[in-house]
Protein backbone atom coordinates (compact mmCIF):
# COMPACT_ATOMS: atom_id res chain seq x y z
CA UNK A 1 0.00 0.00 0.00
CA UNK A 2 1.41 3.40 -0.93
CA UNK A 3 1.66 6.25 1.56
CA UNK A 4 -1.19 8.34 0.14
CA UNK A 5 -3.57 5.38 0.16
CA UNK A 6 -2.61 4.55 3.75
CA UNK A 7 -3.11 8.13 4.97
CA UNK A 8 -6.53 8.27 3.30
CA UNK A 9 -7.60 5.01 4.93
CA UNK A 10 -6.17 6.03 8.32
CA UNK A 11 -7.92 9.38 8.03
CA UNK A 12 -11.24 7.68 7.33
CA UNK A 13 -10.81 5.45 10.38
CA UNK A 14 -9.90 8.39 12.60
CA UNK A 15 -12.48 10.77 11.21
CA UNK A 16 -15.29 8.23 11.31
CA UNK A 17 -14.57 7.41 14.92
CA UNK A 18 -14.53 11.09 15.80
CA UNK A 19 -17.86 11.75 14.09
CA UNK A 20 -19.33 8.78 15.93
CA UNK A 21 -17.95 10.09 19.21
CA UNK A 22 -19.43 13.54 18.70
CA UNK A 23 -22.83 12.42 17.45
CA UNK A 24 -23.40 9.82 20.17
CA UNK A 25 -22.46 12.26 22.92
CA UNK A 26 -22.72 9.20 25.21
CA UNK A 27 -26.01 10.38 26.68
CA UNK A 28 -29.66 9.94 25.88
CA UNK A 29 -28.94 6.80 23.85
CA UNK A 30 -31.75 4.35 23.29
CA UNK A 31 -30.22 1.27 24.86
CA UNK A 32 -30.86 -0.86 27.89
CA UNK A 33 -29.25 -0.03 31.20
CA UNK A 34 -27.48 -3.37 31.12
CA UNK A 35 -25.70 -4.52 28.00
CA UNK A 36 -24.41 -7.96 27.18
CA UNK A 37 -21.99 -9.67 24.88
CA UNK A 38 -19.73 -12.61 24.32
CA UNK A 39 -16.08 -13.45 23.81
CA UNK A 40 -15.49 -16.30 21.39
CA UNK A 41 -12.61 -18.21 19.87
CA UNK A 42 -14.17 -19.33 16.60
CA UNK A 43 -17.51 -20.80 17.66
CA UNK A 44 -16.40 -21.53 21.22
CA UNK A 45 -16.97 -19.16 24.11
CA UNK A 46 -13.93 -18.15 26.15
CA UNK A 47 -14.40 -18.00 29.92
CA UNK A 48 -12.81 -15.72 32.52
CA UNK A 49 -12.04 -12.90 30.09
CA UNK A 50 -12.04 -9.50 31.79
CA UNK A 51 -14.46 -6.96 30.31
CA UNK A 52 -14.78 -3.37 31.51
CA UNK A 53 -16.32 0.01 30.78
CA UNK A 54 -13.53 1.73 32.73
CA UNK A 55 -15.63 1.71 35.91
CA UNK A 56 -17.01 -1.79 36.43
CA UNK A 57 -15.01 -4.96 35.78
CA UNK A 58 -16.70 -8.27 34.98
CA UNK A 59 -15.54 -11.63 33.62
CA UNK A 60 -17.12 -13.91 31.05
CA UNK A 61 -18.90 -17.03 32.25
CA UNK A 62 -18.22 -20.64 31.23
CA UNK A 63 -19.84 -20.01 27.84
CA UNK A 64 -17.99 -16.76 27.19
CA UNK A 65 -20.93 -14.48 27.95
CA UNK A 66 -20.96 -11.32 30.05
CA UNK A 67 -23.34 -8.60 31.21
CA UNK A 68 -22.35 -5.16 32.40
CA UNK A 69 -24.14 -1.96 33.43
CA UNK A 70 -22.13 0.91 31.96
CA UNK A 71 -21.42 3.95 34.08
CA UNK A 72 -23.03 7.17 32.89
CA UNK A 73 -19.56 8.50 32.05
CA UNK A 74 -18.44 5.40 30.16
CA UNK A 75 -17.48 5.80 26.49
CA UNK A 76 -16.15 2.34 25.66
CA UNK A 77 -16.42 -1.32 26.41
CA UNK A 78 -13.02 -2.98 26.32
CA UNK A 79 -11.61 -6.45 26.67
CA UNK A 80 -8.43 -7.24 28.56
CA UNK A 81 -7.05 -9.52 25.86
CA UNK A 82 -6.16 -12.79 27.61
CA UNK A 83 -2.84 -14.58 27.36
CA UNK A 84 -2.56 -17.02 24.49
CA UNK A 85 -4.42 -14.90 21.95
CA UNK A 86 -3.53 -12.43 19.23
CA UNK A 87 -4.10 -8.71 19.76
CA UNK A 88 -6.87 -7.30 17.59
CA UNK A 89 -5.43 -4.52 15.43
CA UNK A 90 -6.09 -2.18 12.49
CA UNK A 91 -2.81 -1.52 10.63
CA UNK A 92 -1.09 -2.69 13.86
CA UNK A 93 -2.89 -0.09 16.04
CA UNK A 94 -4.55 -2.15 18.76
CA UNK A 95 -8.37 -2.16 18.84
CA UNK A 96 -9.48 -4.28 21.80
CA UNK A 97 -12.47 -2.03 22.47
CA UNK A 98 -15.89 -0.99 21.18
CA UNK A 99 -17.31 2.53 21.29
CA UNK A 100 -20.55 2.64 23.23
CA UNK A 101 -23.57 3.64 21.17
CA UNK A 102 -27.21 2.61 20.94
CA UNK A 103 -26.50 -1.11 20.69
CA UNK A 104 -27.31 -3.46 23.54
CA UNK A 105 -24.69 -6.08 22.67
CA UNK A 106 -20.95 -5.95 22.07
CA UNK A 107 -19.14 -9.15 21.09
CA UNK A 108 -15.41 -9.79 20.91
CA UNK A 109 -13.72 -12.42 18.74
CA UNK A 110 -10.34 -13.89 19.66
CA UNK A 111 -7.77 -15.73 17.57
CA UNK A 112 -5.54 -18.18 19.37
CA UNK A 113 -1.79 -17.73 18.99
CA UNK A 114 0.08 -20.52 17.26
CA UNK A 115 2.81 -20.61 19.90
CA UNK A 116 3.34 -20.27 23.62
CA UNK A 117 3.51 -16.57 24.58
CA UNK A 118 5.27 -16.98 27.93
CA UNK A 119 8.37 -15.78 26.07
CA UNK A 120 7.93 -12.53 24.18
CA UNK A 121 9.40 -9.07 23.63
CA UNK A 122 8.02 -5.57 23.79
CA UNK A 123 9.43 -2.16 23.05
CA UNK A 124 8.66 1.17 24.68
CA UNK A 125 8.48 4.26 22.50
CA UNK A 126 8.47 7.49 24.52
CA UNK A 127 7.63 10.83 22.94
CA UNK A 128 7.80 10.53 19.16
CA UNK A 129 6.35 14.04 19.49
CA UNK A 130 6.16 15.06 15.83
CA UNK A 131 5.03 18.65 15.24
CA UNK A 132 5.35 18.98 11.47
CA UNK A 133 6.13 16.97 8.36
CA UNK A 134 9.88 17.50 8.81
CA UNK A 135 9.66 15.74 12.16
CA UNK A 136 7.57 12.99 10.58
CA UNK A 137 10.23 12.46 7.92
CA UNK A 138 12.94 12.11 10.56
CA UNK A 139 10.80 9.56 12.41
CA UNK A 140 10.16 7.61 9.21
CA UNK A 141 13.80 7.76 8.10
CA UNK A 142 15.43 6.83 11.43
CA UNK A 143 13.22 5.37 14.18
CA UNK A 144 10.95 3.24 12.00
CA UNK A 145 13.76 1.44 10.10
CA UNK A 146 15.56 0.85 13.39
CA UNK A 147 12.54 -0.97 14.84
CA UNK A 148 12.06 -2.89 11.59
CA UNK A 149 15.66 -4.14 11.84
CA UNK A 150 15.26 -5.01 15.51
CA UNK A 151 12.13 -7.05 14.78
CA UNK A 152 13.95 -8.78 11.91
CA UNK A 153 16.86 -9.76 14.16
CA UNK A 154 14.48 -11.27 16.73
CA UNK A 155 13.34 -13.72 14.09
CA UNK A 156 10.12 -14.49 12.21
CA UNK A 157 8.63 -16.50 15.06
CA UNK A 158 9.21 -13.91 17.80
CA UNK A 159 6.21 -12.37 19.52
CA UNK A 160 6.80 -8.62 19.74
CA UNK A 161 4.51 -5.73 20.59
CA UNK A 162 5.04 -2.02 21.19
CA UNK A 163 3.71 0.52 23.66
CA UNK A 164 3.95 4.26 23.07
CA UNK A 165 3.92 5.99 26.46
CA UNK A 166 2.55 9.29 25.22
CA UNK A 167 3.29 12.49 23.34
CA UNK A 168 2.59 10.73 20.08
CA UNK A 169 2.40 14.17 18.48
CA UNK A 170 3.20 17.71 19.57
CA UNK A 171 -0.24 19.34 19.82
CA UNK A 172 -0.82 18.68 16.10
CA UNK A 173 -3.50 15.98 16.02
CA UNK A 174 -3.56 16.09 12.22
CA UNK A 175 -0.34 14.04 12.45
CA UNK A 176 -1.95 11.07 14.24
CA UNK A 177 -2.35 9.34 10.84
CA UNK A 178 1.38 9.80 10.19
CA UNK A 179 2.19 8.10 13.47
CA UNK A 180 -0.31 5.38 12.55
CA UNK A 181 1.56 4.89 9.29
CA UNK A 182 4.82 4.53 11.24
CA UNK A 183 3.20 1.85 13.39
CA UNK A 184 1.88 0.05 10.32
CA UNK A 185 5.36 -0.01 8.81
CA UNK A 186 7.01 -1.30 11.99
CA UNK A 187 4.89 -4.41 11.62
CA UNK A 188 4.07 -5.13 15.28
CA UNK A 189 0.94 -4.45 17.38
CA UNK A 190 1.17 -1.09 19.15
CA UNK A 191 -0.68 0.14 22.23
CA UNK A 192 -0.95 3.86 23.02
CA UNK A 193 -0.97 5.96 26.21
CA UNK A 194 -2.10 9.58 26.36
CA UNK A 195 0.55 12.30 26.69
CA UNK A 196 0.09 15.96 27.55
CA UNK A 197 0.74 16.93 23.91
CA UNK A 198 -1.95 14.50 22.72
CA UNK A 199 -4.74 16.38 24.51
CA UNK A 200 -7.44 18.80 23.35
CA UNK A 201 -6.75 22.13 25.04
CA UNK A 202 -9.75 24.22 24.07
CA UNK A 203 -12.79 22.05 24.77
CA UNK A 204 -13.21 22.42 28.53
CA UNK A 205 -11.54 20.62 31.41
CA UNK A 206 -9.89 17.27 31.97
CA UNK A 207 -13.07 15.36 31.14
CA UNK A 208 -13.05 16.65 27.53
CA UNK A 209 -9.30 16.87 26.95
CA UNK A 210 -9.03 13.33 25.59
CA UNK A 211 -11.79 13.45 22.95
CA UNK A 212 -9.57 13.30 19.89
CA UNK A 213 -7.28 10.69 21.43
CA UNK A 214 -10.25 8.50 22.33
CA UNK A 215 -11.71 8.90 18.86
CA UNK A 216 -8.43 7.72 17.37
CA UNK A 217 -7.10 5.17 19.88
CA UNK A 218 -9.95 4.29 22.24
CA UNK A 219 -9.85 4.29 26.05
CA UNK A 220 -7.09 6.17 27.83
CA UNK A 221 -6.75 3.41 30.42
CA UNK A 222 -7.10 -0.34 29.96
CA UNK A 223 -5.23 -3.61 30.40
CA UNK A 224 -4.14 -6.66 28.42
CA UNK A 225 -2.17 -9.86 28.93
CA UNK A 226 0.58 -11.78 27.23
CA UNK A 227 2.01 -14.94 28.76
CA UNK A 228 2.36 -14.47 32.52
CA UNK A 229 2.64 -10.70 32.17
CA UNK A 230 -0.25 -8.35 32.88
CA UNK A 231 0.01 -4.94 31.21
CA UNK A 232 -1.84 -1.83 32.34
CA UNK A 233 -2.01 1.48 30.48
CA UNK A 234 -2.98 4.54 32.55
CA UNK A 235 -3.66 8.23 31.88
CA UNK A 236 -1.69 10.26 34.43
CA UNK A 237 -2.01 13.65 32.69
CA UNK A 238 -4.66 15.86 34.29
CA UNK A 239 -5.63 18.90 32.22
CA UNK A 240 -6.33 21.91 34.45
CA UNK A 241 -8.58 23.83 32.06
CA UNK A 242 -6.07 26.48 31.00
CA UNK A 243 -4.31 25.92 27.70
CA UNK A 244 -1.26 23.65 28.09
CA UNK A 245 -1.63 23.63 31.87
CA UNK A 246 -1.63 20.17 33.42
CA UNK A 247 -0.19 18.13 36.25
CA UNK A 248 0.67 14.53 36.94
CA UNK A 249 -2.32 12.89 38.61
CA UNK A 250 -4.17 9.56 38.35
CA UNK A 251 -7.88 10.13 38.75
CA UNK A 252 -9.89 8.39 41.43
CA UNK A 253 -11.99 6.71 38.73
CA UNK A 254 -8.87 5.13 37.29
CA UNK A 255 -7.58 4.01 40.67
CA UNK A 256 -10.94 2.45 41.45
CA UNK A 257 -10.92 0.65 38.09
CA UNK A 258 -7.32 -0.49 38.59
CA UNK A 259 -8.10 -1.96 42.00
CA UNK A 260 -10.87 -4.03 40.38
CA UNK A 261 -8.71 -5.02 37.41
CA UNK A 262 -5.89 -6.22 39.65
CA UNK A 263 -8.23 -8.55 41.52
CA UNK A 264 -7.89 -10.82 38.50
CA UNK A 265 -4.08 -10.75 38.50
CA UNK A 266 -1.91 -13.09 40.56
CA UNK A 267 0.48 -11.42 42.98
CA UNK A 268 3.33 -13.42 41.48
CA UNK A 269 2.64 -12.32 37.91
CA UNK A 270 4.83 -9.82 36.11
CA UNK A 271 2.98 -6.50 36.26
CA UNK A 272 3.87 -3.74 33.81
CA UNK A 273 2.31 -0.28 34.26
CA UNK A 274 2.57 2.10 31.29
CA UNK A 275 1.89 5.86 31.43
CA UNK A 276 3.34 9.18 30.32
CA UNK A 277 4.45 11.33 33.28
CA UNK A 278 6.96 9.61 35.60
CA UNK A 279 5.37 8.37 38.79
CA UNK A 280 8.30 8.50 41.20
CA UNK A 281 8.69 12.30 41.20
CA UNK A 282 5.91 13.92 39.17
CA UNK A 283 2.56 12.25 39.94
CA UNK A 284 0.97 14.07 42.86
CA UNK A 285 -0.96 11.09 44.18
CA UNK A 286 1.68 8.46 43.47
CA UNK A 287 1.26 7.07 46.99
CA UNK A 288 -2.27 5.94 46.04
CA UNK A 289 -0.90 4.00 43.07
CA UNK A 290 1.91 2.48 45.12
CA UNK A 291 -0.65 1.38 47.73
CA UNK A 292 -2.63 -0.52 45.07
CA UNK A 293 0.53 -2.30 43.99
CA UNK A 294 1.37 -3.51 47.49
CA UNK A 295 1.87 -7.26 47.53
CA UNK A 296 2.76 -7.62 43.87
CA UNK A 297 6.23 -9.11 43.72
CA UNK A 298 7.42 -7.96 40.30
CA UNK A 299 6.24 -4.52 39.18
CA UNK A 300 7.77 -2.31 36.49
CA UNK A 301 6.54 1.15 35.53
CA UNK A 302 7.24 2.48 32.03
CA UNK A 303 7.15 6.27 31.56
CA UNK A 304 8.39 9.04 29.26
CA UNK A 305 7.78 12.80 29.19
CA UNK A 306 11.14 14.03 30.49
CA UNK A 307 13.34 13.68 27.39
CA UNK A 308 16.04 11.99 29.45
CA UNK A 309 16.69 8.45 30.65
CA UNK A 310 16.67 7.47 34.30
CA UNK A 311 15.84 4.38 36.38
CA UNK A 312 14.36 4.68 39.86
CA UNK A 313 13.40 1.98 42.34
CA UNK A 314 10.74 2.97 44.88
CA UNK A 315 9.37 0.51 47.44
CA UNK A 316 10.67 -2.34 45.29
CA UNK A 317 8.93 -0.97 42.17
CA UNK A 318 11.26 -0.37 39.26
CA UNK A 319 10.43 2.67 37.10
CA UNK A 320 12.01 3.01 33.67
CA UNK A 321 11.78 6.66 32.61
CA UNK A 322 12.80 6.43 28.96
CA UNK A 323 14.88 8.52 26.68
CA UNK A 324 12.81 9.62 23.71
CA UNK A 325 12.32 8.61 20.12
CA UNK A 326 12.65 12.30 19.17
CA UNK A 327 15.69 13.00 21.39
CA UNK A 328 15.59 16.73 22.14
CA UNK A 329 12.53 17.41 19.97
CA UNK A 330 14.18 16.27 16.71
CA UNK A 331 16.98 18.85 17.02
CA UNK A 332 19.93 16.50 17.43
CA UNK A 333 21.01 12.88 17.89
CA UNK A 334 20.72 12.85 21.70
CA UNK A 335 18.33 13.68 24.51
CA UNK A 336 19.05 16.50 26.95
CA UNK A 337 21.04 14.13 29.21
CA UNK A 338 23.20 12.73 26.41
CA UNK A 339 21.14 9.56 25.97
CA UNK A 340 20.89 8.85 22.24
CA UNK A 341 17.51 8.96 20.56
CA UNK A 342 16.03 5.54 21.02
CA UNK A 343 13.67 3.25 22.89
CA UNK A 344 13.52 0.48 25.46
CA UNK A 345 13.68 -3.18 24.46
CA UNK A 346 12.29 -5.75 26.91
CA UNK A 347 12.41 -9.53 26.96
CA UNK A 348 9.83 -11.45 28.98
CA UNK A 349 10.47 -15.05 30.00
CA UNK A 350 7.59 -16.27 32.18
CA UNK A 351 7.65 -13.69 35.01
CA UNK A 352 11.26 -12.62 34.47
CA UNK A 353 12.11 -9.39 32.68
CA UNK A 354 15.36 -8.31 31.02
CA UNK A 355 15.97 -5.09 29.15
CA UNK A 356 18.33 -2.73 27.39
CA UNK A 357 18.17 0.70 25.77
CA UNK A 358 18.37 0.65 21.98
CA UNK A 359 20.04 3.73 20.48
CA UNK A 360 18.56 4.59 17.10
CA UNK A 361 21.00 3.76 14.32
CA UNK A 362 23.46 1.85 16.52
CA UNK A 363 24.00 -1.74 17.64
CA UNK A 364 22.60 -2.72 21.03
CA UNK A 365 26.19 -2.87 22.32
CA UNK A 366 26.36 0.92 22.36
CA UNK A 367 25.48 1.71 25.97
CA UNK A 368 28.15 4.25 26.97
CA UNK A 369 29.49 7.60 25.82
CA UNK A 370 33.05 8.34 27.00
CA UNK A 371 34.78 11.72 26.95
CA UNK A 372 38.23 12.85 28.08
CA UNK A 373 39.27 16.43 28.77
CA UNK A 374 42.45 18.12 29.93
CA UNK A 375 42.50 20.08 33.17
CA UNK A 376 45.39 22.14 34.60
CA UNK A 377 47.67 19.27 35.57
CA UNK A 378 45.59 16.20 34.96
CA UNK A 379 43.05 14.58 32.69
CA UNK A 380 39.48 13.57 33.38
CA UNK A 381 37.35 10.70 32.09
CA UNK A 382 33.59 11.25 31.90
CA UNK A 383 31.45 8.20 31.11
CA UNK A 384 27.73 8.59 30.49
CA UNK A 385 26.07 5.22 31.19
CA UNK A 386 22.54 6.25 30.29
CA UNK A 387 20.62 3.12 31.34
CA UNK A 388 22.50 2.74 34.63
CA UNK A 389 20.85 1.52 37.80
CA UNK A 390 22.41 0.60 41.18
CA UNK A 391 23.13 -2.97 40.03
CA UNK A 392 25.54 -1.82 37.32
CA UNK A 393 29.34 -1.73 37.71
CA UNK A 394 31.41 0.88 35.83
CA UNK A 395 35.20 0.41 35.75
CA UNK A 396 38.07 1.85 33.74
CA UNK A 397 41.46 0.88 32.37
CA UNK A 398 44.46 3.00 31.38
CA UNK A 399 46.61 1.35 28.71
CA UNK A 400 44.79 -1.88 29.62
CA UNK A 401 45.80 -1.59 33.28
CA UNK A 402 42.73 -1.96 35.57
CA UNK A 403 42.22 1.19 37.63
CA UNK A 404 39.05 0.30 39.52
CA UNK A 405 35.58 1.77 39.73
CA UNK A 406 34.64 5.16 38.32
CA UNK A 407 33.05 7.60 40.76
CA UNK A 408 29.39 8.38 40.18
CA UNK A 409 28.61 12.10 39.96
CA UNK A 410 25.77 14.36 38.98
CA UNK A 411 26.53 16.55 36.03
CA UNK A 412 25.97 17.40 32.37
CA UNK A 413 26.82 15.32 29.34
CA UNK A 414 29.53 17.20 27.38
CA UNK A 415 27.90 16.65 23.99
CA UNK A 416 24.53 17.84 25.33
CA UNK A 417 26.24 21.03 26.53
CA UNK A 418 27.83 21.50 23.11
CA UNK A 419 24.58 20.98 21.21
CA UNK A 420 21.97 22.55 23.47
CA UNK A 421 23.47 25.01 25.96
CA UNK A 422 22.29 28.62 25.64
CA UNK A 423 19.21 30.53 24.55
CA UNK A 424 20.18 30.37 20.87
CA UNK A 425 20.91 26.62 20.78
CA UNK A 426 19.68 24.48 19.19
CA UNK A 427 18.74 26.81 16.35
CA UNK A 428 15.27 25.43 15.60
CA UNK A 429 14.03 24.78 19.15
CA UNK A 430 16.21 26.76 21.51
CA UNK A 431 14.24 25.84 24.63
CA UNK A 432 16.12 22.50 24.74
CA UNK A 433 18.84 22.66 27.41
CA UNK A 434 21.31 20.15 28.87
CA UNK A 435 19.87 18.16 31.76
CA UNK A 436 21.85 17.43 34.91
CA UNK A 437 21.73 13.72 35.58
CA UNK A 438 23.17 11.10 37.92
CA UNK A 439 24.35 8.48 35.43
CA UNK A 440 27.75 10.12 34.88
CA UNK A 441 30.94 8.43 36.07
CA UNK A 442 34.25 10.27 36.51
CA UNK A 443 37.93 9.60 37.17
CA UNK A 444 41.05 11.82 37.11
CA UNK A 445 44.56 10.72 36.11
CA UNK A 446 47.99 12.18 35.37
CA UNK A 447 48.89 12.66 31.68
CA UNK A 448 50.84 9.80 30.15
CA UNK A 449 48.47 6.92 29.31
CA UNK A 450 47.57 6.66 25.63
CA UNK A 451 44.38 4.60 25.75
CA UNK A 452 41.29 4.71 27.96
CA UNK A 453 38.83 1.84 28.19
CA UNK A 454 35.56 1.86 30.14
CA UNK A 455 33.60 -1.33 30.80
CA UNK A 456 30.07 -1.08 32.14
CA UNK A 457 28.46 -4.31 33.34
CA UNK A 458 24.67 -4.28 33.69
CA UNK A 459 22.54 -6.12 36.24
CA UNK A 460 22.26 -9.10 33.87
CA UNK A 461 26.01 -9.53 33.50
CA UNK A 462 26.19 -8.03 30.01
CA UNK A 463 29.42 -6.08 29.48
CA UNK A 464 29.59 -2.97 27.32
CA UNK A 465 32.99 -1.54 26.35
CA UNK A 466 34.07 1.84 24.98
CA UNK A 467 37.69 2.65 24.12
CA UNK A 468 39.11 6.08 23.21
CA UNK A 469 42.50 7.75 22.91
CA UNK A 470 43.70 9.64 25.96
Amino acid sequence: MNRRSFIQKAGLITGGAFISLQSNAFSGLKRNDTIKGSVTDGKRGVSNVVISDGYSVVVTDAKGNYTITPDAKATNIFMSTPAGYEFKTDYNITRQYETLGSRNQYDFALTRLKKDDSKHHFIIWADPQVKNKKDVKQMMDTAVPDVQELVRTLGPKALVHGICVGDIVWDNHALFPDYNEAVAKMGIPFFQALGNHDMDYRQGGDETSDKTFKATYGPTYYSFNRGKAHYVVLDDVRYLGVERTYDGYITEDQLSWLEKDLRHVGKDQLLIINLHIPVHNAVKNNSALYALLTGFKNVHIMSGHTHYNVNKITNGIYEHNHGTVCGAWWTGPICEDGTPRGYGVYEVDSTELKWYYKSTGFERTRQISVYVDTLTDQKRIIANVWNWDPEWKVEYFLDDKPMGILEQQKGFDPLAVELYKGDKMPVTRSFAEPKKIDHLFVAHFKPGPKKIKVIATDRFGEKYTSTIDA
